[in-house]
């Protein structure tokens, strides 16, 4: 009685053995066809997981092509900073906005890496410029291990994330776990309500 290779009951391919040649002289190799259905979504995953490869190996992946800038007045050209820099530069504007002795200081905890931190930029450079005569605001890179000292102090766990400050550097309060875009508004604007200085009267 000759020894015919017995095939799998279940045969099931990655999207990543989907380009390989199985070899001829394997027993256990698989030579099931799928339906089209499992085929397509088969080439699909492939796509995927050679998308994801390609990005993670590359050098140049999305996530760089977010680094800060800084302005060179003596060249009219803007420069890439490294981590430490741009850490050392958030750190001088927190030192100075605490110095400037306004009545608060709202430090924002953000990631490069974060759409929502980017999609907000806007609205909080508004918020500054409309309460500037009161308040500071300053934004502190997350991943930089620059402020891993105060993302300890603060217990920062998310991004993004304010904190507000008095004028002495003391936390009074900050927003909770961001859900959306106006979510994290809502609780920007609680915060500011929280400590905007009583009007005087004259």
């Amino acid at each position: 009685m000759s020894s015919i290779p017995k095939q799998p009951l279940f045969c099931l391919k990655w999207p990543w053995d989907m380009n390989q040649t199985p070899q001829t002289n394997s027993p256990s190799v698989c030579s099931f066809e799928a339906p089209w259905l499992f085929r397509s979504m088969q080439s699909l995953g492939s796509v995927a997981f050679n998308f994801v490869q390609s990005v993670s190996k590359s050098p140049s992946s999305l996530v760089n092509h977010f680094k800060p800038l800084q302005f060179d007045a003596r060249t009219n050209q803007s420069k890439s900073l490294s981590p430490e820099e741009q850490g050392e530069a958030e750190h001088r504007a927190f030192a100075s906005a605490l110095a400037s002795n306004k009545e608060a200081t709202m430090l924002e905890f953000y990631s490069p890496k974060c759409r929502l931190c980017s999609s907000l930029l806007n609205s909080v450079v508004e918020v500054e410029r409309r309460n500037s005569d009161w308040l500071n605001i300053v934004m502190a890179d997350a991943e930089n291990d620059k402020w891993l000292p105060e993302l300890l102090h603060y217990d920062i766990r998310y991004v993004p994330c304010f904190v507000l400050l008095d004028k002495k550097g003391r936390a009074l309060a900050k927003t909770g776990i961001p859900n959306s875009r106006l979510h994290v508004l809502a609780g920007l604007s609680h915060l500011l309500k929280m400590k905007h200085p009583s009007k005087r009267t004259s």
